[in-house]
């Protein structure tokens, strides 16, 4: 369901008319999303190949590993998959540096090690996602993604420990108020999330 949402949210938020070779691309990647993940992460890699000083086609490829892995039980595929996005988001890292939304990611690829094995990774890596959403909230306090991931987040530990989640729905509140007023700073920025909040909210009720 997750996976579904954040896939659907992108091909809402992106510009339907194509201008360029850039854009066409991107818009292909976008459309082969949904049902075929692989190719369309393939594609974005072809493209920032084409684009050697842009950010997104390699952060895009990264995420779609990203979330491909949660819920992978082969440890060996799960780690194929995260050592390939690691790959990728370093090279975003290297065009585009202290930039929150990378950062966002990056915790995302710690917690998809974490969701696995949390008894193996949560001691190690737990502290390094904590780190990565703080120093994206130091950059952009008012990205919703930045406030909405840290959020969930918290809500996962509070439940893994046995503690109550509500403190956080306020969180989750105003990171979709913050929502209501994002405007990506290109057709193909990041703009996901707004829907995974809402369904998270039910939860607060």
């Amino acid at each position: 369901m997750k996976k579904i949402i954040i896939i659907a949210s992108f091909l809402v938020s992106v510009v339907t008319t194509a201008q360029t070779n850039y854009d066409e691309g991107m818009q292909k990647a976008f459309e082969l999303w949904g049902n075929n993940p692989t190719e369309a992460s393939n594609l974005f890699e072809r493209i920032a190949n084409a684009e050697p000083d842009n950010w997104l086609p390699l952060y895009y490829a990264a995420q779609i590993n990203i979330i491909n892995s949660f819920g992978e039980k082969n440890e060996e595929k799960l780690s194929g998959q995260l050592k390939k996005a690691q790959d990728l988001i370093n090279d975003a890292t290297a065009i585009s540096k202290d930039n929150p939304e990378i950062f966002v990611l990056q915790a995302l690829l710690h917690t998809a090690w974490v969701a696995y094995d949390g008894a193996t990774y949560g001691m190690t890596l737990s502290g390094k996602v904590v780190e990565l959403y703080t120093k994206a909230e130091m950059i952009a306090p008012e990205n919703p993604r930045v406030v909405y991931c840290k959020a969930e987040w918290n809500i996962g530990g509070a439940r893994y420990f046995g503690q109550d989640t509500k403190p956080f729905c306020k969180d989750l509140e105003r990171s979709l108020e913050l929502f209501t007023n994002f405007k990506p700073e290109t057709p193909f920025s990041p703009n996901w999330g707004k829907d995974r909040v809402a369904m998270l909210l039910e939860s607060c009720k």
